[in-house]
């Protein structure tokens, strides 16, 4: 496993279908099987297309910062910023686990809106 490599990979991969290209995404990263543990998108790489699909025609104009991630044997995790319009901001971690060859073949993510006051001055992400 070359972590570098798979943290690089899961970047891209999240940043390409965020951005509308989910079909790239899965093209270049994923392998044979896609395991989805978000209670809102089916298993397989199609419905991960699906989804991403749709929030990128109901919402085009949207950002992602990948703030933090982190590679241990065949998992990488990310976590980011992500401002949605109207400054909607969501922190999320994802968690994807990868193959002998490189590729995708698990997801989990936990997903938190920021809210707009905090008991702390710190920062979700």
């Amino acid at each position: 496993m070359n972590l570098e490599e798979n943290k690089q990979n899961a970047i891209a991969f999240y940043k390409m279908a965020y951005e509308g290209n989910p079909t790239k995404a899965v093209e270049l990263y994923v392998g044979d099987e896609y395991i989805q543990h978000n209670p809102l998108v089916a298993d397989g790489p199609q419905p991960f297309i699906d989804y991403f699909e749709r929030m990128y025609r109901e919402y085009p104009v949207k950002s992602i910062n990948f703030v933090r991630s982190v590679a241990e044997g065949d998992l990488v995790a990310l976590h980011t910023h992500q401002v949605w319009p109207g400054d909607d901001q969501y922190i999320t971690m994802d968690f994807f686990r990868f193959n002998a060859n490189g590729k995708i073949v698990e997801h989990w993510d936990s997903i938190q809106q920021v809210p707009k006051t905090s008991a702390n001055n710190n920062t979700m992400y």
